[in-house]
């Protein structure tokens, strides 16, 4: 598969969505609605106008292949429910892959994308967060992507026990 990665303007939010849809649709066919629960991206406000904040501020990637967007990353400053760094960093906001792209490394591909930049501005810190929850399957996928453990925190929910994070850390 061929892939190429560029700029995301809002007309490419939808497709983002999208693969948050997809994603989510994934995890609830394994039982897993801890991450993300079961709702649609794309029919949320919050998630839409997250997703469109990417897209206006620069920070908006995508991976397309045959002329179709098969994954997505935005990257900027930390969300602010992350403890901060103690230096200049780029954050990874959101990665995200179409699941049928599964298993040829589109994920390690972005995150590779956002290396280059990092070491563009002349940055040495890249980090991430995710969800810490159920057999913390994602926190061992960044390991294996060179990140390393570094801050739990917990997000705050209305209706249901706080979200488990985990932000994990790549020198560059």
């Amino acid at each position: 598969m061929q892939i190429t990665i560029r700029r995301a303007g809002r007309d490419n939010v939808p497709a983002v969505l999208g693969l948050l849809d997809g994603a989510t649709e994934w995890l609830i066919a394994r039982g897993r609605t801890g991450q993300w629960g079961t709702e649609p991206h794309s029919t949320s406000p919050r998630r839409i106008e997250q997703v469109t904040g990417f897209a206006d501020d620069g920070g908006l990637w995508v991976a397309e292949a045959d002329g179709r967007v098969v994954g997505a990353l935005a990257v900027g400053a930390a969300l602010d429910y992350v403890p901060p760094a103690a230096e200049p960093e780029l954050y990874v906001r959101l990665l995200v892959t179409e699941r049928a792209s599964a298993g040829q490394n589109l994920g390690g591909t972005l995150l590779d994308h956002a290396r280059e930049l990092a070491r563009a501005d002349g940055v040495r810190l890249l980090r991430v967060d995710c969800f810490a929850g159920d057999d913390q399957a994602l926190v061992r996928y960044y390991e294996r992507q060179g990140f390393t453990r570094d801050a739990e925190f917990a997000v705050p929910r209305v209706n249901g026990p706080d979200w488990p994070g985990q932000v994990l850390a790549q020198r560059l």
